[in-house]
């Protein structure tokens, strides 16, 4: 047990983590391109805010979450999702003094304890956006056209877009009773977390993978939004259209999670082993003022990285990995090796990647070990050449070498 990580983890390894940092660069760029700032939120929170903020009717409530009593007898627990401590966060850092107000964070680790599968882990990782004040569904279209962005810029294509709209507290009041009377008849045949949702959370009977076939003529959301949710979805879809982006409308998206209101998506992309939703989000326009604090609508999205990295695997687009070294020095000899630590630190100022061996090999060993790191440059120093005050470039590639200044490598090397 010691020498294994706990199930439903993944440990990031070196030859994997340039791809975090590719999809880490991408999602900064990408952010910074229309103002949007970085949050950090704790790994942990108080339990209630994910009670109240995601919903003590959601699975991630009931049964996903790591909770624990801390020393002072607190109920903490590790997030489970990236909005509500971000709205924390915006509550108590009073940023309403300037809106909308625009956040992101960079893979943010999350956790929920449920049975590990193919892209579903205990422990993952999120890439996020939320923003709060702004209302307009000029907004929501922002947000899905910048996470299609994201997407695309990691080599993620062939993407499809559903939207759909779960309306406001209001609306779905009278939508609750009309689905609720839908599913009376057919309540002792629905599985058991169906059943237990009927009083609590009806609309969520309709994300239920087990029994759609069942609900397939269910009353949609969609005929039953008041005019204020009817017209804001209007506006999404004209602000889609003029964006150039393709859309289906998808009445059976409600999301997993109790807070959203109106707007609702999904990203899906095809893979060899069939589409799978790589990103997901919407709106919660009561969030906020659930959680104490001033009436402000918000809205986002979460795409996470492991899933991501698996559509890479999945699709055969994985980035190629970048050169660990742009040279290595070779050493022979005490002296020489004291010239090579002078000039690993000139070409690391210069702003090159180098190294020499520290190891004490041969001279063949370290020129064995340098073609093992797919190092293409290769400096050699030894008596000769500290003698002649030149060193030799050596590409690895072609079977090449020249002999240079010793004085004149690190501009060689740098244009």
């Amino acid at each position: 047990m010691l020498t294994q990580a706990p199930k439903g983890t993944l440990d990031m390894l070196p030859q994997d983590a340039y791809r975090w940092q590719i999809i880490d660069e991408n999602m900064r760029r990408i952010c910074a391109e229309a103002g949007y700032r970085e949050i950090r939120t704790p790994i942990f929170e108080h339990t209630e805010l994910f009670q109240r903020g995601v919903g003590d009717t959601t699975d991630v409530v009931q049964k996903e979450m790591y909770t624990f009593e801390d020393k002072g007898h607190r109920s903490i627990t590790l997030k489970p999702e990236g909005t509500a401590g971000a709205v924390r966060a915006f509550i108590e850092g009073h940023l309403n003094e300037s809106l909308p107000c625009k956040l992101y964070y960079a893979a943010c680790p999350c956790f929920r304890y449920e049975k590990p599968q193919s892209g579903r882990l205990r422990q993952f990782h999120q890439n996020g956006i939320e923003v709060f004040g702004a209302k307009d569904a000029s907004l929501d279209a922002e947000i899905i056209q910048m996470a299609i962005r994201m997407l695309e810029a990691n080599g993620i294509g062939d993407l499809k877009l559903s939207i759909n709209s779960i309306g406001c507290p209001e609306c779905r009041k009278a939508y609750h009773e009309k689905l609720k009377a839908y599913l009376a008849p057919k309540l002792p045949t629905l599985c058991k977390t169906c059943q237990e949702r009927y009083e609590r959370n009806p609309l969520r009977i309709l994300d239920c993978k087990e029994d759609a076939e069942k609900l397939t003529d269910a009353p949609a959301m969609l005929d039953n939004l008041c005019p204020d949710c009817a017209e804001h979805f209007e506006k999404l879809k004209k602000y889609l259209e003029a964006l150039g982006i393709a859309y289906e409308i998808d009445p059976r998206i409600v999301r997993g999670l109790d807070y959203y209101t109106k707007t609702v998506f999904e990203i899906i992309t095809e893979t060899p082993q069939g589409n799978l939703t790589v990103c997901g989000g919407g709106r919660y326009d009561g969030l906020v003022k659930e959680l104490g604090g001033p009436d402000t609508p918000g809205m986002g999205f979460g795409m996470g990285i492991e899933r991501m990295l698996m559509v890479q695997d999945l699709r055969g687009i994985a980035p190629a990995a970048p050169d660990l070294y742009d040279a290595f020095v070779v050493t022979l000899g005490d002296e020489a090796r004291l010239e090579g630590v002078k000039l690993v630190r000139e070409l690391r100022d210069a702003g090159l990647k180098a190294d020499l061996d520290h190891a004490a090999r041969s001279m063949k060993a370290q020129f064995k070990y340098a073609n093992k790191l797919g190092v293409k440059k290769v400096i050699v120093l030894a008596g000769d050449e500290l003698t002649k005050g030149v060193v030799k470039l050596r590409d690895m590639e072609n079977s090449t070498e020249e002999e240079i200044a010793r004085n004149e490598i690190v501009a060689r090397l740098t244009k």
